[in-house]
């Protein structure tokens, strides 16, 4: 899953997106509303985190209510400000949760999960399919009901597939949500990275195969019979 993460501060601007790294997340950090504007043109993202104290404008005029971006996944705001009225307005102007600084980070972590846990949000607490389970929230894998180990891109990989299961992804679908503006892409690297996720199922006796459509994608489909 992809995050858009909005924080002219260096230092907890790297602390967030380290803390979203950590469990699984791909992370976009800009620090001006002029820099979201584009990301926020160039790539689909899951959640936005928005920090309210921008050096070229105020973050608020990015909400969609305050004629900002048309923002379609969940705004989690981060605010210094502690009126009443500046966290209604923000609400009020599209913001779907606030966060006051300074803030625990498995707070945000736990807001940003429910957020996407919403109706029609990216995350959901638990995907099964066949034998494989796959527990979103710790980072988990069970396979015929053994943990099986999968490196981070593997992990978002699978989940990724689990979630259009029988549905073709394109290559260019995965690279998007899985590699952030600032990582280099070799040009084979999801043909690898789906290698070695294929092995992992394949030695694991996962129920589930990835099958190879040449020019289109790959599709997660329950091993035939």
């Amino acid at each position: 899953m992809r995050i858009l993460l909005v924080e002219d501060s260096r230092r907890l601007g790297a602390l967030i997106a380290d803390a979203l790294r950590s469990h699984g997340y791909v992370v976009d950090l800009m620090r001006t509303r002029e820099d979201a504007e584009t990301a926020l043109a160039t790539a689909a993202y899951d959640a936005v985190v928005l920090d309210l104290g921008l050096p070229d404008r105020d973050g608020m005029t990015l909400l969609p209510s305050k004629g900002g971006s048309r923002i379609a996944c969940p705004i989690l705001v981060l605010t210094a400000r502690d009126s009443t009225e500046a966290l209604i307005d923000a609400l009020d102007g599209g913001a779907d949760d606030y966060l006051r600084k300074p803030f625990d980070m498995d707070e945000l972590l736990a807001r940003l999960r429910a957020l996407m846990r919403r109706p029609g949000q990216a995350l959901g607490l638990r995907l099964s399919e066949r034998n494989v389970e796959f527990d979103t929230t710790h980072r988990r894998v069970k396979i015929a009901g053994r943990d099986v180990e999968m490196s981070r891109k593997e992990l978002a990989a699978l989940e990724l597939m689990l979630r259009r299961i029988g549905t073709v992804v394109s290559k260019a679908h995965i690279e998007a949500s899985l590699y952030g503006f600032d990582e280099e892409v070799g040009s084979n690297a999801i043909e690898v990275l789906i290698h070695r996720l294929r092995k992992k199922l394949a030695g694991a006796q996962a129920e589930l195969e990835i099958h190879t459509l040449r020019g289109i994608g790959y599709v997660l489909t329950s091993v035939r019979a």
